[in-house]
């Protein structure tokens, strides 16, 4: 378990930090959408 999840890191390096840019920007977007209603 432990190597198959070490060597699907190794191997998805690169995307691992665009799907954590694209997490992140989505945590963003919902945070304002939340805080959107009561700033109006």
């Amino acid at each position: 378990m432990m190597t198959q999840i070490k060597t699907t890191v190794q191997n998805a390096h690169s995307t691992l930090l665009q799907d954590a840019i694209g997490a992140a920007a989505l945590v963003v977007m919902l945070v304002a959408g939340l805080h959107l209603p009561g700033l109006l």
